[in-house]
């Protein structure tokens, strides 16, 4: 009999979830079928008291419906790979508007869900649609938008919302865009234009986007979680961090960098709301521009990282979004020399704007690396992030990634064709042809819920991918074989033995731990060429890193100091084909740390790189007959990362210790 997952609401407004076994008599009637949902939960939940939700707990009519109904779908203990949106701009995000967004709420989730939709003024389409998305305007600028959208409200006539709405040309629309989005934003003086109408209309606009969201969820099918971009950039360092809410209990106002610039403040009203009844967490993306502010060694006010800053930050932010569209997050050449694959998508041009010059502490392996630092410094690691991808595509598009579906690029009219991607800049951040499509998350989770995805985001069981629907999976531990006969059986001895990406090694174990790794192409896409294994280690003090080759295609030998040979596969650049003979579709491994000491701390993540094929650029050119100066790359390796293992020795673990 299958596992099925089942949501009932009492009488009395509380709402149960049961898992398990149901017979097909009973999934047939429906009284007895709520019998035995409501007979299994008191048998695991014994009993139980009503919760208290706080008053700013909205939901509309229909929502209600759609909570209080049941719903059969299958649950895989095993897990199942989600791939999803975390970062999209719909209309409501005034900078997308005024650069010509009018892509609702509503359009983006039936975007997301496959369906065409008039997008930058093209029609368009996903080739692969998306099992969840969060869209996450800007907390910033809700009330305005809310105005602008809306004929008839107080200050829709304003001159500055008319110019708003009527720029249809790009010197006017990114005038409009420096005065009232970059320059309140980066300083904090009068965020608000003069036809803000308070913070009613910002209430108004985010229940929009909430009945949104509960109209478009069809748990088991298609997910939808309620969320918003926090968009903080104190002297230009980029500190933005997107908010996910697990269910409907959501407060009535999103807390913006209008009413906190510090990070530290969006911490301690997410702490507020957690007292109020509400499941959130904050992922901060673009690390990369954020001038040495992401990973700090102090914090704004210059006060030392001390043990109640990591501890509210390991708290609240257990991800981070290691690739969008302005750039991958995780390494850069001029950093890190002896990483081969390191020089892809780094958009160097960001350091052209605003003197978000680039250092090493603004990356992903750096910050990984330095919390282990601090863990050993003040015994917690405010860095222990699991691996999300995003777009921040400010089209309205949510997952659209493929490099030959990027004909109206991602910001309006100043990507909107070939010609402007080739000659333009997207204001204040990256040349247009520096930026990427963007990268999607995906999660491992036993349904598609919102309670399942936004569960797995929280433990970190989760991996980002630039784009293609590369699967990748690891667990890691001491008790496990060699060998296994297949993707199931590994998976069921890590879930048994080990630990999944995420989590934590156990210490007081004999001899070094393994790590079982798996990965799979994209069915649309090239085979896959290698998984690599990241670790990265604190030695006397001092960070140190290793790139090992667990798994290689094409029957190459891994060399006695880790190389692999190179393989050949081109891209045709007349047509923009990949080579299809070569890399292959599966691979897997069984890998023992050769350098594993047990007093060492230790992180351990997974890369997965694709065959070559096609940049965005290339298909550019093919198709409209611009051409893109030689720096620009024509073609690609397309990657994954897996969430990282941690393994911390006893005596610098605090609560093992104990």
């Amino acid at each position: 009999m299958p596992l099925i997952y089942r949501k009932i609401t009492l009488l009395s407004g509380k709402k149960f979830i049961f898992i398990g076994q149901i017979p097909d008599l009973m999934k047939n009637q429906p009284h007895l079928r709520a019998v035995r949902c409501l007979m299994g939960t008191l048998l695991l939940l014994g009993s139980c008291k009503t919760e208290k939700k706080d008053p700013v707990e909205f939901i509309s009519d229909a929502a209600s419906a759609a909570e209080g109904a049941a719903g059969d779908f299958p649950v895989n203990p095993l897990k199942d790979a989600y791939f999803g949106e975390t970062h999209l701009h719909t209309s409501a995000s005034m900078d997308a508007f005024i650069g010509g967004n009018r892509v609702s709420t509503e359009d983006a989730y039936r975007f997301a869900r496959g369906e065409e939709v008039m997008v930058n003024g093209s029609l368009m389409k996903l080739k692969t649609p998306l099992d969840f998305c969060a869209v996450t305007d800007h907390a910033e600028y809700l009330g305005e938008t809310y105005t602008l959208l809306n004929e008839g409200t107080p200050g829709y006539d304003d001159p500055v919302a008319t110019q708003m709405r009527e720029a249809d040309n790009l010197e006017d629309g990114l005038a409009l865009f420096v005065k009232y989005v970059v320059t309140p934003n980066r300083t904090g003086e009068k965020p608000h234009p003069d036809f803000w109408q308070g913070y009613e209309s910002v209430k108004s606009q985010w229940r929009k986007n909430f009945e949104a969201t509960e109209k478009f969820n069809d748990p088991g099918t298609f997910t939808t979680i309620h969320a918003y971009e926090w968009s903080s950039a104190p002297r230009a360092g980029n500190l933005h961090r997107n908010v996910f809410f697990r269910d409907t209990v959501v407060p009535d106002i999103p807390f913006s960098a209008v009413e906190g610039r510090d990070p530290q403040q969006l911490w301690q009203w997410m702490k507020e709301q957690k007292a109020k009844g509400s499941k959130v967490i904050a992922i901060p993306h673009n690390s990369n521009g954020s001038k040495g502010l992401m990973f700090p060694e102090a914090d704004l006010s210059g006060e030392p990282v001390d043990a109640d800053y990591i501890r509210m930050r390991s708290e609240m932010e257990p991800a981070i979004e290691m690739m969008q569209i302005k750039g991958n997050s995780e390494v850069y050449p001029k950093f890190w020399p002896n990483d081969e694959f390191a020089n892809f998508e780094t958009a160097p041009s960001i350091q052209n704007f605003s003197d978000r010059t680039f250092e090493e502490r603004n990356f992903v392996r750096h910050g990984l690396k330095r919390g282990l630092k601090y863990q050993e410094d003040l015994g917690m690691n405010p860095f222990k992030y699991g691996f999300i991808g995003g777009t921040d595509n400010h089209n309205g598009s949510p997952g659209n990634v493929e490099e030959d579906n990027y004909m109206v690029g991602s910001h309006g009219l100043v990507d909107q064709t070939a010609n402007g991607r080739l000659k333009n800049t997207i204001d204040g951040w990256a040349t247009a042809y520096d930026i990427n499509p963007g990268a999607i998350t995906g999660v491992w989770a036993a349904s598609n819920t919102r309670e399942a995805i936004w569960d797995a985001m929280k433990r970190k069981e989760t991996f980002a991918t630039s784009g293609p629907r590369i699967k990748v999976r690891m667990f890691g531990g001491f008790g496990l074989d060699t060998s296994y006969a297949g993707y199931q059986a590994m998976v069921e001895a890590g879930m048994q033995y080990g630990v999944s990406m995420g989590g934590d090694l156990p210490t007081g174990q004999e001899g070094a731990p393994k790590f079982l790794v798996w990965a799979s192409k994209d069915p649309l896409g090239p085979n896959l060429d290698r998984i690599q294994i990241i670790k990265g280690w604190l030695e006397n003090g001092e960070m140190k890193e290793q790139i090992y080759n667990a798994a290689v295609s094409d029957n190459r030998e891994i060399q006695a100091d880790g190389s692999v040979a190179p393989l050949l596969a081109p891209v045709n650049l007349e047509t923009g084909a990949f080579t299809t003979d070569k890399g292959a579709p599966e691979l897997s491994a069984v890998w023992e740390d050769p350098d594993f000491d047990p007093g060492q701390q230790a992180f351990y993540y997974t890369r997965v790189i694709q065959l070559p094929t096609a940049r965005w650029t290339l298909w550019d050119e093919i198709r409209e007959g611009v051409s893109y100066p030689e720096s620009v790359a024509k073609t690609i390796q397309e990657r994954a990362w897996g969430s990282p293992i941690w393994y911390t020795p006893k005596q610098l673990n605090p609560s093992e210790a104990q």
